[in-house]
Protein backbone atom coordinates (compact mmCIF):
# COMPACT_ATOMS: atom_id res chain seq x y z
CA UNK A 1 0.00 0.00 0.00
CA UNK A 2 1.16 3.35 -1.07
CA UNK A 3 0.81 6.98 0.58
CA UNK A 4 0.08 9.72 -2.02
CA UNK A 5 -0.44 13.32 -1.39
CA UNK A 6 -1.24 15.69 -4.40
CA UNK A 7 -1.53 19.29 -4.15
CA UNK A 8 -1.93 21.51 -6.73
CA UNK A 9 -1.13 24.82 -6.07
CA UNK A 10 -0.74 28.49 -7.77
CA UNK A 11 2.59 30.63 -7.68
CA UNK A 12 1.77 33.49 -9.86
CA UNK A 13 0.50 32.90 -13.10
CA UNK A 14 1.62 29.62 -13.54
CA UNK A 15 0.26 26.44 -12.09
CA UNK A 16 2.67 24.36 -9.94
CA UNK A 17 1.47 20.35 -9.16
CA UNK A 18 3.25 18.45 -6.59
CA UNK A 19 2.62 14.38 -6.03
CA UNK A 20 4.56 12.34 -3.85
CA UNK A 21 4.22 8.58 -3.18
CA UNK A 22 6.17 5.95 -0.65
CA UNK A 23 7.59 3.69 -2.88
CA UNK A 24 10.87 1.61 -2.65
CA UNK A 25 11.44 2.53 1.25
CA UNK A 26 11.59 6.40 0.48
CA UNK A 27 9.53 9.50 -0.66
CA UNK A 28 8.94 10.07 -4.11
CA UNK A 29 8.18 13.54 -5.48
CA UNK A 30 7.57 15.22 -8.91
CA UNK A 31 7.26 18.80 -8.88
CA UNK A 32 5.43 20.34 -11.86
CA UNK A 33 5.60 23.67 -12.54
CA UNK A 34 2.86 24.68 -15.23
CA UNK A 35 -0.15 22.72 -16.56
CA UNK A 36 0.00 18.94 -16.74
CA UNK A 37 -3.22 16.20 -17.22
CA UNK A 38 -3.78 13.81 -14.43
CA UNK A 39 -3.22 10.93 -16.31
CA UNK A 40 0.55 12.04 -16.50
CA UNK A 41 1.45 11.66 -13.30
CA UNK A 42 -0.57 8.56 -12.71
CA UNK A 43 1.63 7.12 -15.75
CA UNK A 44 5.23 8.45 -14.17
CA UNK A 45 3.86 6.80 -10.74
CA UNK A 46 2.66 3.29 -12.04
CA UNK A 47 5.91 3.24 -13.81
CA UNK A 48 7.83 3.74 -10.41
CA UNK A 49 5.32 0.62 -8.95
CA UNK A 50 6.73 -1.15 -12.26
CA UNK A 51 10.28 -0.71 -11.16
CA UNK A 52 9.51 -1.84 -7.95
CA UNK A 53 7.97 -4.97 -9.10
CA UNK A 54 11.14 -5.60 -11.17
CA UNK A 55 14.05 -5.01 -9.26
CA UNK A 56 12.99 -4.90 -5.79
CA UNK A 57 15.83 -7.30 -3.39
CA UNK A 58 13.18 -7.18 -1.10
CA UNK A 59 10.71 -9.08 -2.93
CA UNK A 60 10.91 -12.67 -3.70
CA UNK A 61 8.86 -12.34 -6.75
CA UNK A 62 10.90 -9.80 -8.67
CA UNK A 63 12.76 -10.79 -11.63
CA UNK A 64 15.99 -9.48 -10.25
CA UNK A 65 15.52 -11.80 -7.21
CA UNK A 66 14.74 -14.48 -9.35
CA UNK A 67 17.48 -14.14 -11.30
CA UNK A 68 19.34 -14.28 -8.32
CA UNK A 69 18.18 -17.68 -7.69
CA UNK A 70 18.70 -19.06 -11.09
CA UNK A 71 15.03 -19.37 -11.25
CA UNK A 72 14.95 -16.95 -14.76
CA UNK A 73 18.09 -16.02 -17.49
CA UNK A 74 18.89 -12.53 -18.38
CA UNK A 75 17.66 -13.58 -22.02
CA UNK A 76 14.28 -14.26 -20.54
CA UNK A 77 14.38 -11.06 -18.48
CA UNK A 78 12.50 -8.19 -19.24
CA UNK A 79 13.96 -5.75 -21.70
CA UNK A 80 14.28 -3.36 -18.66
CA UNK A 81 16.08 -5.50 -16.85
CA UNK A 82 18.82 -6.54 -19.33
CA UNK A 83 19.29 -2.80 -20.16
CA UNK A 84 20.02 -1.89 -16.24
CA UNK A 85 22.44 -5.06 -16.20
CA UNK A 86 24.35 -3.36 -19.36
CA UNK A 87 24.31 -0.48 -17.83
CA UNK A 88 26.02 -1.90 -14.54
CA UNK A 89 28.34 -3.61 -16.42
CA UNK A 90 29.77 -0.36 -18.51
CA UNK A 91 30.01 1.30 -14.57
CA UNK A 92 31.47 -1.66 -13.39
CA UNK A 93 34.08 -1.98 -16.43
CA UNK A 94 34.83 1.83 -15.94
CA UNK A 95 35.64 1.71 -12.21
CA UNK A 96 37.77 -1.43 -12.23
CA UNK A 97 35.40 -3.87 -10.54
CA UNK A 98 34.49 -1.10 -7.71
CA UNK A 99 30.72 -1.45 -8.87
CA UNK A 100 29.43 -4.81 -9.29
CA UNK A 101 26.15 -5.89 -8.71
CA UNK A 102 27.12 -9.26 -8.25
CA UNK A 103 28.78 -8.61 -4.66
CA UNK A 104 25.48 -10.51 -2.79
CA UNK A 105 27.04 -13.63 -4.34
CA UNK A 106 30.50 -13.11 -2.70
CA UNK A 107 30.79 -15.38 0.24
CA UNK A 108 32.73 -12.83 1.96
CA UNK A 109 29.53 -10.87 2.25
CA UNK A 110 27.41 -11.10 5.32
CA UNK A 111 24.12 -11.64 4.05
CA UNK A 112 21.47 -9.23 5.33
CA UNK A 113 17.56 -8.75 3.94
CA UNK A 114 17.29 -6.98 0.93
CA UNK A 115 20.95 -7.89 -0.23
CA UNK A 116 20.36 -9.99 -3.03
CA UNK A 117 22.78 -12.22 -4.83
CA UNK A 118 22.23 -9.62 -8.08
CA UNK A 119 21.87 -6.32 -6.60
CA UNK A 120 21.37 -3.20 -9.05
CA UNK A 121 20.17 -0.75 -6.47
CA UNK A 122 23.50 1.29 -6.50
CA UNK A 123 21.86 2.20 -9.99
CA UNK A 124 18.65 1.68 -10.79
CA UNK A 125 16.79 4.35 -8.99
CA UNK A 126 18.82 6.89 -11.43
CA UNK A 127 17.86 5.33 -13.96
CA UNK A 128 13.69 4.93 -13.38
CA UNK A 129 13.83 8.63 -12.39
CA UNK A 130 15.51 9.31 -15.78
CA UNK A 131 12.76 7.15 -17.47
CA UNK A 132 10.17 8.58 -15.68
CA UNK A 133 11.58 12.36 -16.76
CA UNK A 134 11.38 11.23 -20.18
CA UNK A 135 7.66 9.82 -19.41
CA UNK A 136 6.79 13.93 -18.90
CA UNK A 137 8.30 15.64 -21.59
CA UNK A 138 6.89 13.08 -23.87
CA UNK A 139 3.75 14.77 -22.19
CA UNK A 140 4.82 17.84 -23.45
CA UNK A 141 5.80 19.06 -19.68
CA UNK A 142 8.80 21.11 -20.00
CA UNK A 143 9.39 22.38 -16.23
CA UNK A 144 9.89 19.91 -13.27
CA UNK A 145 12.20 17.95 -11.24
CA UNK A 146 11.98 14.32 -9.64
CA UNK A 147 13.38 13.49 -6.28
CA UNK A 148 13.82 10.13 -4.33
CA UNK A 149 15.69 9.60 -1.75
CA UNK A 150 18.20 12.92 -2.61
CA UNK A 151 18.85 11.90 -6.10
CA UNK A 152 16.95 14.01 -8.17
CA UNK A 153 16.58 14.72 -11.75
CA UNK A 154 15.06 18.61 -12.95
CA UNK A 155 14.30 19.78 -16.32
CA UNK A 156 13.31 23.70 -17.90
CA UNK A 157 13.30 25.80 -14.96
CA UNK A 158 10.81 26.32 -11.58
CA UNK A 159 9.76 30.24 -12.97
CA UNK A 160 10.70 31.69 -15.76
CA UNK A 161 14.33 33.25 -15.41
CA UNK A 162 14.95 31.06 -12.50
CA UNK A 163 16.88 27.76 -11.90
CA UNK A 164 16.22 24.74 -9.94
CA UNK A 165 17.61 24.68 -6.25
CA UNK A 166 19.25 21.63 -5.09
CA UNK A 167 20.28 20.94 -1.53
CA UNK A 168 22.93 18.23 -0.82
CA UNK A 169 22.66 16.74 2.71
CA UNK A 170 24.99 17.27 5.15
CA UNK A 171 26.09 13.83 6.54
CA UNK A 172 26.37 14.58 9.63
CA UNK A 173 25.20 17.58 10.47
CA UNK A 174 21.32 16.09 9.79
CA UNK A 175 19.92 20.04 9.81
CA UNK A 176 22.41 21.29 7.10
CA UNK A 177 22.97 21.21 3.61
CA UNK A 178 26.55 20.33 2.83
CA UNK A 179 25.58 22.05 -0.65
CA UNK A 180 23.59 23.54 -2.98
CA UNK A 181 23.24 23.58 -6.46
CA UNK A 182 21.72 24.62 -9.25
CA UNK A 183 20.99 24.57 -12.89
CA UNK A 184 18.12 24.16 -15.54
CA UNK A 185 18.42 20.33 -16.47
CA UNK A 186 20.39 18.62 -14.08
CA UNK A 187 21.10 14.92 -12.75
CA UNK A 188 22.04 14.87 -8.78
CA UNK A 189 23.14 11.29 -7.05
CA UNK A 190 24.43 10.78 -3.87
CA UNK A 191 25.54 7.46 -2.15
CA UNK A 192 26.14 7.63 1.51
CA UNK A 193 26.93 5.80 4.89
CA UNK A 194 25.08 8.46 6.63
CA UNK A 195 21.45 7.09 6.89
CA UNK A 196 22.08 3.04 6.95
CA UNK A 197 25.99 2.34 7.71
CA UNK A 198 27.98 0.50 6.43
CA UNK A 199 25.40 -1.18 3.48
CA UNK A 200 27.59 -0.34 0.97
CA UNK A 201 30.35 -2.98 -0.09
CA UNK A 202 33.69 -2.91 -1.60
CA UNK A 203 32.73 -5.77 -4.15
CA UNK A 204 37.07 -6.10 -4.91
CA UNK A 205 37.50 -7.06 -1.11
CA UNK A 206 34.17 -7.58 0.60
CA UNK A 207 33.81 -5.56 3.28
CA UNK A 208 32.47 -2.27 3.43
CA UNK A 209 33.57 0.65 1.84
CA UNK A 210 34.43 2.84 4.62
CA UNK A 211 36.77 5.73 3.34
CA UNK A 212 34.13 8.62 2.33
CA UNK A 213 30.94 9.04 4.02
CA UNK A 214 29.23 10.73 1.06
CA UNK A 215 29.97 11.20 -2.56
CA UNK A 216 27.40 13.25 -4.53
CA UNK A 217 27.73 13.21 -8.54
CA UNK A 218 26.01 16.13 -10.87
CA UNK A 219 26.16 15.12 -14.59
CA UNK A 220 23.79 14.85 -17.50
CA UNK A 221 22.69 11.27 -16.95
CA UNK A 222 21.15 10.14 -13.76
CA UNK A 223 21.22 6.71 -14.12
CA UNK A 224 25.31 6.72 -14.56
CA UNK A 225 25.40 9.54 -11.62
CA UNK A 226 23.89 7.11 -9.67
CA UNK A 227 26.45 4.33 -10.73
CA UNK A 228 28.95 6.61 -10.23
CA UNK A 229 28.85 7.94 -6.87
CA UNK A 230 28.24 4.67 -5.54
CA UNK A 231 31.55 3.47 -7.17
CA UNK A 232 33.58 6.72 -6.34
CA UNK A 233 32.50 5.78 -2.44
CA UNK A 234 34.22 2.60 -2.70
CA UNK A 235 36.86 3.89 -4.22
CA UNK A 236 37.71 6.31 -1.34
CA UNK A 237 39.64 9.11 -1.95
CA UNK A 238 41.03 8.05 -5.33
CA UNK A 239 37.47 8.40 -6.10
CA UNK A 240 37.59 11.77 -6.89
CA UNK A 241 40.76 11.42 -9.32
CA UNK A 242 38.79 8.81 -11.01
CA UNK A 243 35.70 10.99 -11.15
CA UNK A 244 37.86 14.19 -12.80
CA UNK A 245 38.70 11.69 -15.64
CA UNK A 246 35.04 11.35 -16.50
CA UNK A 247 33.50 13.35 -18.86
CA UNK A 248 30.12 14.74 -17.86
CA UNK A 249 30.47 14.00 -14.42
CA UNK A 250 31.28 16.44 -11.30
CA UNK A 251 31.11 15.35 -7.61
CA UNK A 252 31.79 16.37 -3.88
CA UNK A 253 33.02 13.86 -1.30
CA UNK A 254 32.98 14.09 2.04
CA UNK A 255 35.41 12.24 4.46
CA UNK A 256 34.80 11.28 8.13
CA UNK A 257 36.37 14.27 9.57
CA UNK A 258 34.54 16.13 7.39
CA UNK A 259 36.97 17.22 4.83
CA UNK A 260 35.00 18.03 1.65
CA UNK A 261 37.01 16.83 -1.80
CA UNK A 262 35.51 18.26 -5.25
CA UNK A 263 36.46 17.69 -8.68
CA UNK A 264 37.77 20.07 -10.96
CA UNK A 265 34.42 21.73 -12.47
CA UNK A 266 32.11 20.91 -9.65
CA UNK A 267 32.09 24.97 -8.17
CA UNK A 268 29.96 25.96 -11.81
CA UNK A 269 27.15 24.28 -10.48
CA UNK A 270 27.34 25.40 -6.92
CA UNK A 271 25.52 28.04 -5.29
CA UNK A 272 26.58 28.23 -1.81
Amino acid sequence: MTKALTEALTTGAADRTFRVEHLWGTAIGVDVRGPVREGALDAVFSWFARVDDLFSTWRADTEISRLGRGELTVEQASPEVRTVLDLCRFVELQSGGAFDVTFGSDPRVTPQPGRGPIDPSGLVKGWALDRAAGLLVSEGVSNFTINAGGDVVTHGRPAPGEMWRVGIQHPSSRDQLAAVVGGTDLAVATSGRYERGDHIIDPRTGRPAVGLVSVTVIGDDLALADGYATAALVLGRPGMVWLDGLAGAEGMAITGDGTVLLTDGFDRFRIS
